[in-house]
């Protein structure tokens, strides 16, 4: 396969997690990504991966209209104590990017979901394609990993370009009242493993 993705300046973030090497590559596309590495990784076997897609407003801003936040600060925790990566990926809004994002929370704040939002804006529900996230994490030396995930398309989507996932952890984010029915519509319209009380019932 053609490689899509180019390395472009690394240097040391300390975070309140650890400390952590970053790694910024470049796609085909001139979309730009993040590595965050703990530890000496290069060709370990079955270390913890997690595949974030980018989220300005649960990430930054504090939304309380998704899980993003709350995912990426666990996912942050445990691959700050275990070693591992996590790839921060370009993929605002399941794909659909920022502004679209935004039109869809407009369309959620008119009751519909965030599938029914997304179709209706001419979108795909998910967008979302993992050929680049595989390509950096071989760029990175792994090849069998631990995913963080709740979503069998990611899964699906790395393993096609030749990740061994080895087993999957899942990121157990409680609901809320202002997440529930987002929460819901992942588990039913996108077939999203959660775990969570008040989530499976």
């Amino acid at each position: 396969m053609k490689n899509l993705v180019r390395k472009t300046a690394e240097a040391k973030l300390p975070t309140k997690y650890g400390g952590f090497k970053v790694i910024a590559y470049e796609d085909c596309n001139n979309a730009q990504h993040l590595a965050l590495i703990k530890g000496n990784i290069r060709g370990r076997k079955n270390i913890f991966v997690r595949v974030h897609s980018e989220c300005l407003t649960g990430d930054a801003l504090g939304s309380l209209r998704c899980d993003c936040g709350p995912q990426l600060e666990k996912a942050l925790r445990v691959i700050g104590k275990q070693d591992g990566v996590l790839l921060y990926m370009a993929h605002e809004g399941r794909g659909i990017g920022l502004m679209n994002k935004i039109a869809a929370y407009h369309l959620q704040d008119h009751g519909m979901d965030t599938v029914e939002a997304n179709l209706n804006l001419g979108f795909k529900a998910d967008a979302r394609d993992y050929t680049i996230g595989a390509q950096i994490l071989a760029d990175l030396g792994l090849s069998t990993i631990k995913l963080l995930t709740n979503n069998p398309r990611k899964i699906e989507g790395l393993e096609k370009y030749g990740l061994e996932i080895i087993q999957r952890v899942p990121i157990i984010i409680e609901p809320t009242k202002t997440t529930k029915k987002y929460l819901m519509t992942k588990k039913e319209k996108l077939g999203h493993y959660l775990e969570g009380k008040g989530v499976v019932r």
